[in-house]
C-alpha cells in the first residue's frame, strides 16, 4: 500500500488533538483560541510527550490560507456603511487607543534594547484587541446586551479595520531601510487609492454578477464563486504590492453589501474555522517554554502595560469619543488584551523575517495572561470608578465627563458649506481614481496592443488609445464637473447671499481645472502638441462633455446602478423583515435602548403567549417585534405565541434587559438523561377476557392518555390493519398493535396478560 503523504498525517494528528483539547476548554468555558493554541504547543517539538508535525513548512501554508480566510470572513461582517452611521465618536477612540498603545508598546520594547523592526511589529501588535475573546467574555457575563457593550463593538470594528491598513503598511515599511513622513504618506496614499477603487468597481461588477446567476446558484456553487473571488482578489493585492490578506478582506467586504451575504457568510463558516484552527495551532507551534522562561520579565511588562494602558489611555479615548468616565472606564477596561491579529501580525513579521525569533512566543504568552483577566478586568472597573468618584472632588469629575473632541454647532451657512464641501471632495476623489485607472489600463495593456497591431502606423495608434482613453474617462470626468452643481446645498447657499456666488463658481472652476489635467496628460503622453494646444483641446474636450446629455445619462445611470447594488442587502433585509425599526436610534432616555433575543429551541417560553409570560411585569421591558424566519410582526399583542428560533426585539434598559438574558438562558429543558430509553417499538397486544381492557373503548382504555401510547390498529386477517374506532369496544381476542416506548408497553401489556 502507498505510503501517506507526511502532510495527510499531520493534519490527523493537528485536527484529532485540537478537537480533544478544545472540548477540555469548551468545558472549562475558556475561549477556543487559547486550545488551538495549546494543541499546537502539544503537536510541536518542544511538548516531548506527545507525536510532533513532520512537515512544518507545508502546515504553514495552510495557516497562511487560514489568514486569508480569517480576513475574508472579517470582511464578510464588516459594512463601510455602519462605519459611516457610527459618527466620529468611536474613530476618535480608535484612533486615540491605537495610537497611544503603540507607542507605549515600542517605549517598552526600546526599554529592552530591541531592535527597532521588533519595536515597531510589537506595537501593533499590543494596539489590536481581540474581538472574538471580548465577545465571548460580554456573553458569558451576560453584558452583551448593555449599552456599553455596544459602544466597545463598534470601536473594536473600527480597530479591525485599521489593523488591516497596519499590516499593508508594517508590510511596506519592512522593505524599505529607514521609513520617514514622505514614505508613510506615500504608503497611506496607495492604500487609499487601491482600497477606493477596488470597492468601487467591485461594489459596480459583483453584485451585477451575483444577480445574473442568482437562479443557478446553490450553496456549493456559492460557496466556490465567493472563496473564487476572495482568491482572485488576493492574487491582485499581492500583485500591486499589498498582502493577500487585505485582498480577502476587500473582498469580503465588497460582498457584506450583496443579497447573499448572509449565505455566503454561512457557506464559508465551516472553511474558515478548519483553516483558522490551524492557523492558531500553527501559533501554538512556536510557543518555546525556554524563550518565555527567559523573557519572563519583558511578559511580564507588557501584560502590565496592555492592562494599565488600556485602562487609562481606553478610557480617555472613549471620553474623547464624548463618553462619561464611568461608561468610558467600563469600554476601556474590557478592551485590555491581545488575541488573533496580534497573531497574524507576527506571522507577517516572521514571514518578512524582520523580526526576531523570540517575539512570537512571547506574544503568545501575553495574550493567554491577558485573555484570562479579560472578565476580571471587565469586573474591576465598576470599583475603579466609584474609587475615584469618592476620593476626586466633584468639579474634577465633572471636568472628567465634559472631555469631548465634540465642537458647538456650527451656524447653518457653516453647516452648509461643509456638507457641499465634503461632497464635492469625495465625488472628486472617487471620480479621479477611477479616471487614473482607467489611464494606468489603457496605457499598460491596450497601447502596446494597438501599436503592435498597427506597426509603422505609430502615431495612429497613439492616436486611438487617446481617443478610447479619453472616452472611457468621460463619464467620470462629467460626474467630477458637474456632480453636486444642482444639489440642495448648491442652490441654498446660491439663493442666500451674492456674497456665495464667487466660492460657489470657483469649486466648478476648480472641478473643471482638474477634469482639463487628465486629458492634457493623455495628450501630452501620447503627442508632441504644444502645452497652449493641449490646454485648448483639454477645455475644448471637457466643455462637450458637460454639453453632451448622453454622457450626462450614462452617468447618470452608472450612478443609480452603484447606489443600487450598495443598498442590495438593505433593501433585501427590508423586504424580509430584519431590519431594524428606524426609531431605534431616537430614544429619548439614553437608559433605554434596544437588544435583540433569540428564543433557543430549548427554551421553556415556547409554546407560550406573551401574555403568559409576563415579561413587562417580570423584566420592565416591552417587546416591538418578533422576527420569526422571512417575517416580521411588529407591536405583538398579547396573544402572540413565542415559538423555538424567533428573534424578539425588545426595549428596556441595561439591567433589565440583562436579567431577560439571564432567565432565556436559564429557563430551558436541558438535555434528557434517559435519552436512549426514549425509543419507541411496535407490540401486539391480545385482549385477554376479564383484562383492564376488554370491554371498554379506545377513549375508555386510557391508552394514550394514561400510559403514553398509540393504538395503530387493529388485526384483521394476516394483512390487514383496520383504523380503530373510537366508539368500539375493545373483545377479548382482539389483535390490537401499539406504538410505545418499551417500559411503557411493559406497564400497559402487564394487565393483559
Amino acid at each position: 500500500m502507498a505510503e501517506l503523504p507526511a502532510l495527510i498525517k499531520d493534519l490527523a494528528l493537528i485536527l484529532v488533538v485540537a478537537g480533544v483539547v478544545t472540548l477540555i476548554f469548551k468545558r472549562l468555558r475558556q475561549p477556543l483560541v487559547l486550545g488551538y493554541i495549546m494543541a499546537g504547543f502539544m503537536v510541536s517539538p518542544q511538548f516531548p510527550y506527545t507525536i510532533s508535525v513532520v512537515d512544518r513548512a507545508n502546515v504553514q501554508t495552510w495557516a497562511d490560507i487560514g489568514v486569508v480566510f480569517l480576513l475574508f470572513s472579517l470582511g464578510l461582517d464588516f459594512s463601510f456603511k455602519k462605519i459611516l452611521k457610527m459618527g466620529f465618536a468611536p474613530v476618535i477612540a480608535a484612533c486615540t487607543i491605537i495610537f497611544c498603545m503603540m507607542v507605549s508598546g515600542m517605549a517598552v520594547g526600546k526599554l529592552f534594547g530591541w531592535s527597532h523592526m521588533d519595536c515597531l511589529f510589537l506595537g501593533g501588535m499590543l494596539a489590536m484587541s481581540s474581538t472574538t475573546i471580548i465577545y465571548k467574555a460580554f456573553d458569558d457575563m451576560g453584558l452583551r446586551q448593555q449599552r456599553f457593550a455596544g459602544l466597545v463593538m463598534s470601536v473594536l470594528i473600527l480597530e479591525d479595520v485599521l489593523a488591516i491598513v497596519m499590516m499593508v503598511m508594517l508590510s511596506a515599511l519592512a522593505h524599505g531601510a529607514n521609513p520617514d513622513g514622505a514614505q508613510m504618506v506615500e504608503i497611506i496614499m496607495r492604500i487609499l487609492f487601491f482600497l477606493v477603487l477596488w470597492f468601487v468597481v467591485g461594489i459596480f461588477l459583483v453584485p451585477m454578477l451575483l444577480r445574473r446567476v442568482r437562479s443557478l446558484m446553490n450553496d456549493e456553487t456559492l460557496l466556490v464563486v465567493a472563496l473564487g473571488l476572495c482568491f482572485l482578489m488576493a492574487v491582485v493585492s499581492t500583485k500591486v504590492g499589498f498582502s493577500s490578506a487585505f485582498g480577502a478582506f476587500v473582498m469580503g467586504s465588497i460582498l457584506a453589501e450583496t443579497v447573499e451575504a448572509e449565505k455566503i457568510i454561512k457557506v464559508v463558516e465551516p472553511v474558515k474555522n478548519l483553516f483558522g484552527a490551524i492557523f492558531f495551532v500553527s501559533v501554538g507551534m512556536l510557543v518555546e517554554p525556554a524563550v518565555i522562561g527567559e523573557y519572563a520579565v519583558p511578559i511580564v511588562a507588557l501584560v502590565l502595560t496592555i492592562l494599565v494602558g488600556q485602562a487609562v489611555f481606553g478610557s480617555f479615548g472613549y471620553m474623547l469619543g464624548g463618553q462619561t468616565l464611568k461608561t468610558a472606564m467600563r469600554c476601556g477596561f474590557s478592551m485590555a488584551q491581545i488575541g488573533e491579529f496580534a497573531f497574524i501580525i507576527a506571522s507577517l513579521g516572521l514571514s518578512l523575517g524582520v523580526i526576531g525569533d523570540f517575539l512570537y512566543p512571547v506574544v503568545v504568552a501575553v495574550s493567554v495572561i491577558t485573555t484570562f483577566l479579560t472578565p476580571y478586568m471587565i469586573r474591576f472597573a465598576t470599583p475603579c470608578y466609584s474609587m475615584l468618584e469618592h476620593r476626586l472632588p466633584q468639579q474634577a469629575i465633572a471636568a472628567l465627563n465634559g472631555i469631548t473632541l465634540g465642537r458647538p454647532a456650527a451656524s447653518a451657512a457653516r453647516s452648509k458649506w461643509k456638507s457641499l464641501l465634503l461632497q464635492m471632495g469625495a465625488n472628486t476623489l472617487v471620480y479621479s481614481i477611477l479616471s487614473v485607472a482607467v489611464i494606468f489600463v489603457m496605457f499598460t495593456f491596450f497601447l502596446p496592443f494597438v501599436r503592435h497591431l498597427l506597426a509603422g502606423w505609430h502615431w495612429t495608434a497613439n492616436l486611438i488609445c487617446g481617443l478610447l482613453t479619453v472616452l472611457a474617462m468621460s463619464p467620470f470626468l462629467r460626474a467630477m464637473v458637474m456632480k453636486k452643481n444642482h444639489s440642495r446645498e448648491f442652490k441654498a447657499l446660491w439663493a442666500e447671499s451674492n456674497v456665495n456666488h464667487l466660492p460657489l463658481v470657483f469649486t466648478v472652476l476648480v472641478r473643471v481645472a482638474v477634469a482639463c489635467g487628465f486629458i492634457f496628460y493623455v495628450c501630452n503622453y501620447l503627442s508632441r502638441f504644444t502645452n497652449a494646444l493641449m490646454i485648448t483641446i483639454a477645455v475644448a474636450l471637457v466643455v462637450l462633455m458637460i454639453l453632451s446629455r448622453g454622457l450626462k445619462n450614462s452617468s447618470i445611470r452608472m450612478e443609480r446602478v452603484f447606489m443600487q447594488n450598495l443598498r442590495s442587502r438593505d433593501i433585501e433585509a427590508q423586504v424580509m423583515g430584519r431590519k431594524r425599526p428606524l426609531y431605534e436610534g431616537h430614544l429619548l432616555d439614553r437608559d433605554v435602548h434596544m437588544s435583540d433575543f433569540d428564543v433557543p429551541q430549548d427554551s421553556r417560553w415556547a409554546g407560550k403567549t406573551l401574555r403568559e409570560l409576563e415579561l413587562r411585569t417580570r423584566f420592565g421591558v416591552h417587546v416591538s417585534s418578533i422576527l420569526r424566519a422571512s417575517r416580521r410582526l411588529n407591536i405583538p399583542d398579547g396573544n402572540s405565541i413565542i415559538f423555538p428560533g424567533d428573534r424578539l426585539q425588545m426595549i428596556g434598559s441595561d439591567s433589565q434587559l440583562s436579567a431577560v438574558a439571564s432567565a432565556m438562558r436559564d429557563e430551558v429543558f436541558g438535555g434528557d438523561a434517559d435519552l436512549e430509553k426514549r425509543e419507541t417499538m411496535l407490540r401486539q397486544i391480545v385482549i385477554a377476557k376479564g383484562g383492564r381492557l376488554c370491554g371498554k373503548t379506545l377513549l375508555e382504555s386510557g391508552i394514550r392518555d394514561k400510559y403514553g401510547c398509540l393504538v395503530v390498529g387493529i388485526e384483521e386477517g394476516m394483512e390487514n390493519l383496520s383504523q380503530p374506532d373510537p366508539a368500539r369496544k375493545f373483545e377479548a381476542g382482539d389483535v390490537v398493535w401499539v406504538v410505545g416506548e418499551e417500559a411503557a408497553l411493559d406497564s400497559l401489556v402487564s394487565g393483559e396478560g
